[in-house]
């Protein structure tokens, strides 16, 4: 049959708005602006529908880090002079990088804009942006009540300098954004965390009457109990990351917290006042609906189901959701001496929330034990000490893990790990046990018929503490894909032996990808060894990287 191909082609004008509709929502809204915009009538009416123009996102992710959408200053230009201030009324939240926030801000007037998302912002480009005039007495103040911030750390600032400099920007902020009611504030990256240190400088102009929603992390659980002392009297929902839980020089504001609606608190290293801190914080909040509760504790005995009814949810009367994740750390010489998994299990029969994951682990040659329980599906950003006992499941929020077992971790034991963890960015392996079933690979030349566990955001990874064997693991191109702009923690020996004095085919292709790298222990010059990581910038270091937990 023949066709006659000048009357078979449909041209994208002939297509109807429905059609055209379905495929633009399927591309980027910058995209479709940029591109359509003032082509003709027809498709100016079409994309400035508020599906592509109500919000709009300047930043994507690139490798390990946002950045601007605009790869020229044409683009920028064009935004900023033609399409902004066409579609200006129509505009309801912008989310902008640094490096062109203000010039988006200041291209015209957006009368309908209430939220905004700042990206990569450090404190000059803060101060350079709050302290413009007409935005800090108009937009800032009159219009902005939702902000999301995230800060560029220079990774030259002492971490110090990071936290002081992340105060002041926050500190900047209550005082701009006037009618400010939900602010979260974090970081690009969660290895370039600085938490909030509230010192005297810094507290007598830390507050909002406005604010009723706050994402914050914070240095220590001082800072907490600061943001509770009624510096944000409206606030309804805080969710707060420490670094740490140490005991206060003093336990100051025990009041009521009345309005408090939904908390979260989230920790990622051990604490040991549980029953002293966190249970008389919590017994303040008489109003309680939510709470999340992510934090690893050194006990005499695990947490379990009874210890959660009896301590928390029998003590809050409004309380209807409860989200958790606890570590339970016990040192402890005989394995009878603690429960079992089944019997951790059992204390969860008639608990309010069916989905419980609970399981324990003994590490004989350490005397201690650990026992996990936690809510499904997850919302912690991070989970440590995962052993081969791990159940599984799908953690989506987790960007920081660690493993750790006196039993060998098996390369399917990796693919696991991947597959349950997608997007995490840090990883830290702690084991010297050599791996059983890498002579069986080696033997039939198993390696080239391995899957190949792939770490898509992977951009720091400490393998010091660990059998050669998991140097193999990561650093052997038939094994582990790892992406570029990688921060490799290791031992100065340990990696001179896997690759053969840095001459070794298999890691060759991993190592070029590595762009820092920290050597531990003794250490001696070699001139093969910055060719064989030619991207990397190396320093050195005698000191260990010490445990989490």
């Amino acid at each position: 049959m023949n066709i006659n191909m000048e009357y078979s082609c449909v041209r994208f004008n002939d297509l109807p708005d429905e059609i055209l509709m379905i495929i633009f929502k399927k591309m980027n809204n910058v995209e479709v602006l940029y591109s359509l915009h003032s082509v003709n009538q027809r498709l100016n009416k079409l994309v400035q529908d508020s599906i592509f123009t109500s919000r709009l996102t300047f930043v994507k992710r690139c490798s390990d880090n946002l950045v601007d959408v605009f790869p020229c200053n044409m683009m920028l230009n064009r935004f900023c002079l033609q399409i902004l201030p066409e579609v200006h009324d129509k505009i309801k939240w912008l989310d902008l990088e640094s490096s062109s926030m203000k010039n988006v801000l200041c291209a015209t007037d957006y009368p309908n804009l209430y939220g905004l998302g700042l990206y990569n912002i450090n404190e000059e480009s803060a101060r350079c942006l709050f302290t413009d005039e007409t935005l800090s007495s108009g937009i800032f103040k009159n219009q902005i009540r939702t902000l999301f911030i995230t800060i560029d750390n220079d990774d030259d600032d002492s971490y110090e300098d990071m936290v002081l400099s992340a105060t002041s920007i926050v500190n900047y902020i209550l005082n701009v954004f006037t009618g400010l009611i939900y602010l979260k504030f974090n970081e690009s990256l969660y290895k370039n965390c600085a938490r909030l240190l509230l010192d005297d400088e810094f507290l007598p102009t830390f507050r909002s009457s406005t604010l009723l929603k706050l994402n914050i992390r914070v240095q220590c659980f001082d800072d907490c109990l600061y943001l509770l002392d009624g510096r944000f009297n409206q606030l309804h929902t805080l969710c707060v990351d420490l670094v740490h839980i140490n005991r206060p020089h003093e336990i100051k504001n025990q009041g009521d917290l009345p309005n408090l609606k939904c908390f979260s608190l989230s920790c990622n290293l051990a604490i040991s006042f549980y029953d002293e801190l966190i249970l008389p914080l919590l017994y303040r909040m008489s109003n309680l609906e939510q709470l999340g509760l992510y934090i690893a504790t050194i006990n005499t005995t695990f947490i379990d189901g009874n210890h959660l009814k009896r301590d928390i949810i029998n003590r809050m009367a409004r309380l209807n959701q409860f989200t958790f994740y606890i570590a339970s750390f016990m040192f402890i010489c005989n394995p009878l001496d603690f429960p079992s998994a089944e019997d951790i299990q059992r204390t969860f029969i008639d608990f309010p929330k069916n989905n419980i994951i609970s399981y324990v682990d003994y590490f004989p040659e350490a005397k201690q034990s650990q026992c996990r329980i936690y809510s499904y599906p997850s919302f912690i950003p991070y989970y440590d000490n995962i052993t081969n006992n791990f159940p599984g499941g799908l953690f989506q929020y987790v960007r920081v893990i660690s493993l750790y077992d006196e039993y060998p971790f098996e390369h399917e034991f990796f693919i696991r790990i991947q597959k349950s963890f997608p997007f995490i960015e840090e990883l830290t392996v702690i084991n010297y046990k050599s791996q059983n079933e890498k002579q069986s690979y080696e033997s039939n030349n198993g390696s080239q018929n391995l899957s190949l566990v792939e770490y898509s955001f992977l951009n720091e990874l400490a393998i010091v503490r660990v059998h050669d064997h998991y140097i193999e693991q990561f650093l052997f191109n038939t094994k582990t894909y790892l992406h570029n702009n990688v921060l490799l923690h290791i031992d100065y020996e340990s990696l001179q032996r896997v690759t053969h004095n840095f001459t070794r085919e298999n890691t060759q292709i991993n190592c070029a990808k590595i762009n820092e790298l920290k050597l531990y222990g003794e250490t001696c010059p070699n001139s093969s060894l910055q060719e064989y990581f030619p991207n990397a910038k190396i320093c050195f270091s005698r000191s260990i990287l010490k445990d989490k937990k």
